[in-house]
């Protein structure tokens, strides 16, 4: 059984097997090219909008190994009539797709991990100088978490075909299903792995300098993209007065749109200096660097939970499914 497996997966065993190997070519070049650099300051600006780049495309790969390794596991049979054949022998259904899904999802598990492994080592000098480990796409693309990503991926590309029957559907369900998953969840769950840590940062005009945004589309004392050393800010509040309550809309708006002219620098100057001499201070909840490593295994192990849900889910409906 395990043979037959590996017989009708070696056209897509083949593909993967060439585009890892270009991808490892790639990457330990890459890697050198890294590592021969003398100013280590200089990484982050040289290297990292191609490393942005690696881990956006590498956060495909989950969802192309759902659409073209697991849609058309179950799939295709169903649609050819193959099935028919396959489940009349002396291998129980269970057992038939029990092998497939373990055979199959370590093979997509053992890319990805690959995959991971190269590309954490490639950019480690760059990721070490940069301290940004938590970002939403390069974390998804570190460690071990894109081992459970890939596991994901197959097995709900696996299901979703037994439960569509038709390739084409499954293929473009899942690569979209499966891409929406690994967008809400850095938004959704995993700032809320660990509890976070909490400080309050002053907003002087040189902090509020240092921030990206100022304000909304939808107008409020919001300021965005306060960071802290070797940490990821996962929420900040709106901004607040020395008694602890919101800066009115009224005040803000005031800083914004009529700040007294000081010839101020800096990202938003006049503006800046208005806000600044209210004595404001924003509430920042952050989870530091040190807990990467913690917050791998924690995704790792819900990735891996939600993929063994999925194949129960299989495995029960495979047996209630008329030949």
């Amino acid at each position: 059984m395990i043979r037959m497996s590996l017989r009708q997966f070696r056209i897509q065993a083949l593909v993967g097997a060439i585009l890892l190997v270009l991808a490892a070519i790639y990457l330990v070049r890459l890697g050198g090219d890294i590592r021969a650099v003398r100013e280590t300051s200089q990484l982050p600006s040289r290297y990292g909008q191609t490393m942005l780049f690696l881990a956006a495309g590498f956060g495909l790969v989950p969802a192309l190994i759902g659409a073209f390794w697991g849609a058309p596991l179950v799939a295709r049979e169903l649609e050819t009539g193959t099935h028919r054949l396959a489940w009349n022998q002396s291998v129980t259904r269970r057992r038939w797709l029990a092998v497939k899904l373990t055979v199959l999802g370590l093979a997509s598990m053992a890319v990805a991990g690959t995959l991971s492994a190269l590309s954490t080592w490639a950019a480690g000098p760059v990721d070490q100088v940069a301290g940004d480990r938590f970002s939403a796409i390069l974390f998804g693309a570190r460690g071990i978490a894109p081992i459970g990503y890939a596991a994901f991926g197959f097995v709900f590309g696996a299901v979703t075909g037994l439960l569509v029957r038709r390739t084409l559907p499954a293929m473009a369900i899942v690569f979209l299903a499966v891409i929406a998953v690994q967008l809400a969840v850095p938004n959704l769950l995993r700032p809320h792995y660990m509890p976070a840590k909490r400080v309050t940062v002053a907003m002087s005009a040189d902090a509020i300098n240092q921030a990206r945004t100022l304000g909304s589309i939808t107008g409020g004392p919001i300021i965005g993209g306060i960071e802290i050393p070797d940490a990821w800010v996962t929420d900040t509040s709106k901004l607040l007065t020395p008694d602890g309550r919101q800066l009115s809309d009224a005040a803000f708006n005031q800083c914004l749109d009529n700040a007294p002219k000081t010839g101020a620098a800096g990202t938003f100057g006049d503006t800046a200096v208005c806000l600044g001499k209210l004595n404001l201070h924003v509430d920042v909840a952050y989870q530091p660097n040190q807990r990467f490593w913690p917050f791998q295994w924690i995704e790792l192990t819900l990735y891996l939970g939600l993929s063994a849900l999925l194949a129960a889910v299989g495995l029960w409906r495979i047996l209630r499914r008329a030949s």
